[in-house]
Order: structure tokens, then sequence, then C-alpha cells
């Protein structure tokens, strides 16, 4: 297969780069100073077994992809930049194309589905920074990530085997899931903690609202009857294959690095936002999840300082 990585940053980076090394044909679509540099210098891919240079064809939209029949798009921009980025793609891809969603949250999917028959997804467990123009960096080694697999909107065919493969290839751990969006809301659980570790200081108060966050997207999963991976199977799949590396610049989530990076908008809408929308929509409040959200939009509007909220002030909002 050719792969066209759509949003090379922090995890696209990372795939796309290990698949480039494994000799699979790969194009990378990014955008502003990200593909200025990676235009005039290649990608450069910081890696537990050194500094690589991914030269790999590079362009900002749809249109300047090579298209063949053979071609997958893993989608990995961040999910409040799929619609636009899933637009663009419809604009200029063969309508076969097979679209898989390397994305947080559970609402990429979808929005793919709606577009592209051919809808797969990920379930992304790849901790991974990207705060410089042109730098993407894997902060696991020698697994750089768990990379699991499965059709939408359900099961898996000869696509998920092949793409599993080529993960496989490129140095991943990655199976086939007869029902991965159950294991994607495991880790969309995980996630609503994001806008608190982007937002407040560091603290117990911190731990504490994002644990309340956490427990209100339990309830809501289960309100809605949605299927949800236990904990236990998840903690099992990771086991220790996720060997962080040491000496690397402390970095937060995906959400922290947008702050960092001063982007002006977050995903924080499709992750513990997520849980604002299903609360709402099967009666379950979530007034921990609302507070991250309002607050983290705030925050992200004002460009103000990554982590620079106090969570005691929220806590006492929410007693």
């Amino acid at each position: 297969m050719r792969w066209v990585v759509l949003g090379a940053g922090a995890v696209g980076g990372v795939v796309g780069g290990h698949l480039h090394l494994a000799g699979r044909a790969t194009t990378l679509v990014a955008r502003g100073a990200h593909l200025d540099a990676i235009r005039g210098g290649g990608l450069r891919l910081d890696t537990g077994d050194g500094m690589h240079r991914i030269v790999a064809p590079a362009t900002d939209t749809a249109a300047g992809v090579e298209w063949t029949d053979d071609t997958v798009v893993l989608l990995a921009v961040k999910s409040h930049q799929a619609a636009a980025a899933l637009d663009d793609l419809a604009a200029h891809a063969p309508p076969g194309t097979p679209v898989v969603c390397a994305t947080n949250g559970v609402a990429t999917e979808v929005e793919a589905l709606r577009r592209f028959a051919a809808t797969y997804a990920v379930c992304v467990m790849l901790p991974s920074t990207h705060l410089e123009p042109g730098l993407v960096v894997a902060k696991c080694h020698p697994v750089p990530g768990i990379l699991d697999v499965g059709r939408i909107p359900g099961g898996t065919d000869r696509r998920t085997a092949a793409i599993a493969a080529d993960l496989r290839a490129a140095g991943f751990e990655s199976v086939e899931r007869d029902d991965v969006m159950a294991w994607k809301r495991r880790k969309l659980l995980m996630n609503v903690g994001n806008g608190v570790d982007a937002s407040f200081a560091p603290g117990t108060a911190a731990d504490e609202l994002a644990e309340l966050a956490r427990l209100e997207g339990e309830r809501v999963l289960a309100a809605a009857g949605l299927t949800v991976t236990t904990a236990e199977d998840d903690r099992q799949r990771r086991g220790d294959l996720l060997s962080r590396r040491e000496g690397l610049a402390p970095a937060g989530g995906s959400t922290w690095q947008s702050l960092r990076r001063g982007t002006g908008d977050t995903e924080v809408d499709y992750l513990a936002g997520e849980v604002v929308l299903l609360g709402r929509l099967h009666g379950v409040p979530t007034p921990a999840c609302e507070a991250v959200v309002a607050a983290t939009r705030r925050l992200t509007l004002a460009g103000g300082e990554p982590r620079s909220l106090p969570a005691a002030d929220v806590l006492a909002t929410l007693r």
C-alpha cells in the first residue's frame, strides 16, 4: 500500500516517519511553518535509536497527492480539524479510498464514514511530541507505540490485516480489533484529563479534578449503552510494551502541546467535551467536564500560560 498521512504532527509524523523508514511509500500532509520545514530539510524524527531525516513528498492539501488505487489515508489531525480535512480529502481523493482514523476522541470516525465507505479506526497509544516546526519526537523505545485497528462500524477485513501488517513492519505493535471503538472509548476516558493537564497547575487538586472528569465519562458511556474495554484489558494490552525514553525534555499531552505552540485552538471539545455532549443527550450531569472545557477554552483564546490555573477554585465551585 501507499500511505498518505493527513496531519503529520506528533502522532502522524511519528507514524509516517516510521512507515517511510520501513520502505512504505509515504506522503506527508502538513501546513504552515511545519510544512515549510519538511519541504526544506525533511521531517526530523527523533527516536530512541537516533535522529532520522525523513525526505518524503509533502503537501498542504489532498490536491497535491498523487492518488493511486492502492493509496490508504492515515487521518492524524486533531479531532476539531477533522471535518475540514475530510472535506478537502473528499474533493480530491478517489471515493473508494480507505481512511484510517488515528485520532483522539470518538467522533472522527462518523465524520469520515459520511464521506468514505471504507473507514477504519486506530486506537492510538503513542506518546509523542511536536513543539517546533519540522520536528516530531517518539517518546517510547524500542516500540514507539501501539496502534490497534478495526473497521467502522465494526469487524475486520483484508484491509485491517494489511494495515496492521504495515504498522508492525514499521516497528509498532498492532493487532486487528472487531470492536475497535470499545478500545477508543477506553482511551477517551484517559483523554478527558487532557484539558486538566493542559490548563491547571499540577497537584492534588488537579488530580482530583481529572478523576472527577473520568468518573463522569464512565457514567455517560454506561448511560449511552456504549461498549467500553475494561481498564484491566487496557492495562494488559499496554503491559510493559511502551518504555519511556530517558533524558527527554518534559512535555505534556496533545492539548498541552497545542497551548504551548499557541495554535489558538485545541481538541478539548472532542475529549472532555464529548463527555459533556453525551451527558446532555442522556440526562447525566457532567459539571467537572464542563468546567474543564470552559477553562481550557478561555485559556486558549487568551493565549494563556499552560498549567497556570488553580484547580482548587474549580473544585470549590463543584462542591
